[in-house]
């Protein structure tokens, strides 16, 4: 079968590694990352969660970017293509729109919450976080999202922005905004750091970070730490196959990825050692869960010297880490309706703009005029979360190891990852036995259904990849084929 013609292309092999890396640094790392360190005893999680992120994280992450370069497509037909060419079942391009479909639905609700970002630059700026304590502060958040005026108005600027930003295209957009915007994060990062380090308890911050304590070392952490690992890198969203269809043919994916694992896990531990610090130095309890950044971190700054400009810095970079997650999330969707139905890029970000926007606001709702409104018995806020996170997320990853790792001829990956035949006999180990069974336990669990403690009865996990292996290597040959439709 004849290769597609890529339409689009990175201008250069940093484009790609600026624009995942982007993606996959948002407000997991700088909002969600801190606090769930904190709740689960900080160094442990943080080793718990390295191993989680070359245990899942680095295998699916290729598995994406080479199914992507190899169907040259949003994820719908680049998924197809490599299907066809595999001779193949072509349902598996539902795996494709359940990953489109999961990202878009994302961004429908975490415009809000990036909203809440780039409103809280504003505030630190005009002194309305000016509070007394940390339950005044959480008094400031209810009621600027209790107004509908004021959380929809900031939920559109970020909507606006993406979609202005996509519509521009691949190169002239997407890879020019984070050709300045990550740098520009990474910047402000790093002055964190140093504000941390000359006004904050350092030494007790990093401590907390990468001092290591067995005991903190639970099933529930285990659990929380591969859940964020799958998350953090926006696995199964579309994104990252999008992105890694504009690769260049001959960049090594493999170097590719860690260098994007690299920086993405970096981010979030600076993101650790520019809060953890400012929270010790006055006194505030580290695992305050997510009212850390909103609520604990304003109070803070405002009793330290220099502390409102660098609460300003602060939440500016955390509104520049939301942009560029927000960007990947749609660029699956303007990338089919360009590619698959001729739409010009402006266009088409314009009409999926439409219908953001609309889901975006009715999100938003949820917060105030619409908190009675349900969907699964949520708020549609939160329902949309549930929807995403816990089921499709979960299964579009499983899907896409399986497809990779059972259904694919063995040449067509060979020949996209380019690997060594030691480093492929590895990710080919990963993708079948081991990220299959994590992911699978991030689902239960995320359900409420896995029933056990993973570190209490290790030996089932031991036992399910063993058996997966024996099963897969004896049934593979007769079962394999008819699941792939062949």
């Amino acid at each position: 079968m004849t290769r597609e013609k890529p339409k689009n292309l990175w201008l250069s092999r940093w484009g790609f590694i600026l624009a995942a890396t982007g993606s996959a640094v948002g407000l997991g790392n700088i909002w969600k990352f801190p606090y769930i360190t904190g709740e689960y005893g900080g160094g442990a999680f943080v080793l718990m969660y390295l191993a989680c992120i070359l245990a899942i994280g680095i295998p699916v992450m290729m598995t994406e970017i080479a199914l992507g370069r190899r169907g040259r497509g949003s994820p719908i037909d680049a998924i197809g293509r490599v299907v066809r060419e595999n001779d193949g079942n072509p349902a598996w391009k539902l795996v494709g729109g359940m990953a489109m479909l999961a990202g878009f639905l994302i961004l429908c609700f975490y415009v809000v919450v990036a909203g809440w970002a780039f409103s809280y630059t504003w505030k630190m700026l005009d002194g309305s976080l000016a509070a007394p304590s940390v339950e005044a502060l959480g008094q400031v958040f209810e009621a600027h999202n209790a107004d509908p005026w004021a959380l929809g108005g900031w939920s559109l600027l970020v909507a606006l922005l993406t979609l202005w930003i996509v519509g521009k295209g691949v190169q002239a957009g997407v890879e020019r905004a984070f050709r300045w915007m990550m740098p520009g994060l990474a910047v402000m990062l790093i002055v964190l750091v140093g504000y941390s380090f000359t006004n904050g308890s350092f030494a007790e911050g990093f401590a907390f970070l990468f001092s290591f304590d067995a005991s903190k070392i639970t099933g529930e952490a285990l659990l929380a730490a591969l859940g964020h690992a799958f998350f953090t890198l926006s696995l199964a969203s579309g994104a990252i196959l999008t992105y890694g269809s504009y690769i260049p043919d001959g960049q090594s994916i493999a170097r590719t990825t860690v260098i994007v694992a690299i920086a993405d896990t970096s981010v979030a531990l600076l993101a650790g050692l520019a809060i953890f610090p400012v929270i010790f130095a006055n006194g505030m309890d580290p695992s305050a869960g997510p009212g850390l950044i909103f609520m604990s971190l304003p109070l803070a700054f405002q009793q330290m010297p220099f502390g409102t400009a660098f609460g300003v810095l602060f939440f500016a970079m955390v509104s520049v880490a939301a942009l560029t997650s927000a960007i990947s999330m749609i660029e699956a969707v303007v990338a089919y309706l360009n590619e698959k139905h001729g739409i010009s890029r402006a266009r088409a970000a314009a009409s999926s703009g439409a219908v953001l926007i609309a889901i975006s606001l009715l999100a938003m709702l949820s917060f105030n005029l619409g908190a009675e409104w349900k969907l699964f018995g949520m708020t549609l806020f939160d329902g949309l979360d549930y929807i995403t996170s816990r089921w499709m997320m979960p299964l579009g990853g499983i899907c896409m190891v399986v497809l990779a790792g059972y259904c694919l001829r063995s040449e067509i990956m060979r020949d996209e990852l380019g690997l060594s035949p030691a480093g492929h006999a590895l990710w080919l180990f990963m993708v079948r036995y081991v990220s299959p069974v994590m992911i699978l336990m991030v689902f239960l669990h995320a359900l409420g259904w896995l029933g056990f403690d993973p570190l209490a009865r290790w030996y089932w996990i031991v036992g399910a990849i063993a058996l997966l292996s024996l099963l897969g290597e004896g049934l593979r040959p007769r079962v394999m084929p008819a699941l792939a439709g062949r």
